[in-house]
């Protein structure tokens, strides 16, 4: 699996360290490249363009709480960011929501639970059924924006 992988400064240090968890995936890093401040739509943005244009499969985006990558990643169209903070968050936003991008608080979230949360959040598949006519509407109302 290829994955867009993003963070801020503050989501720096988290980034790096579940690196090591993810070397069986191809991994394209976006940023940032050091703990030096820097603004979250500039990595941001760019991972999450990349898994709308399934350059990459998937993405992790990681800053310091979560909530900045979570509104720029949701800004792209086709892009469903879910901010998880526990395994069960991670595994429902992948069965409801078929969420493509993973956001995770690097000041709040430990690298041994962002290793569990990454490997459920990977492992889960789609439930579809029920939950596609709920994609389905938010796949139609991106496209009537683009008019």
């Amino acid at each position: 699996m290829k994955i867009a992988l993003a963070s801020d400064h503050a989501g720096f240090e988290l980034k790096e360290a579940i690196k090591e968890f993810l070397k069986k995936h191809e991994i394209v890093d976006f940023g940032a490249f050091s703990e030096e401040s820097m603004d979250y739509p500039d990595s941001g943005f760019a991972a999450a363009k990349a898994v709308a244009d399934k350059t990459c499969d998937r993405g992790i985006l990681i800053c310091g709480t979560g909530l900045g990558m979570s509104i720029v990643a949701n800004k792209v169209p086709g892009i469903r960011a879910a901010l998880c903070h526990t395994v069960q968050y991670a595994t429902l936003s992948r069965k409801h929501n078929n969420a493509n991008v993973l956001v995770l608080a690097g000041r709040f979230i430990y690298k041994y639970l962002a290793d569990d949360i990454i490997k459920a959040w990977l492992a889960t598949g789609y439930d579809g059924g029920r939950h596609q006519n709920r994609i389905d509407k938010i796949t139609e109302y991106e496209r009537s924006l683009r008019c």
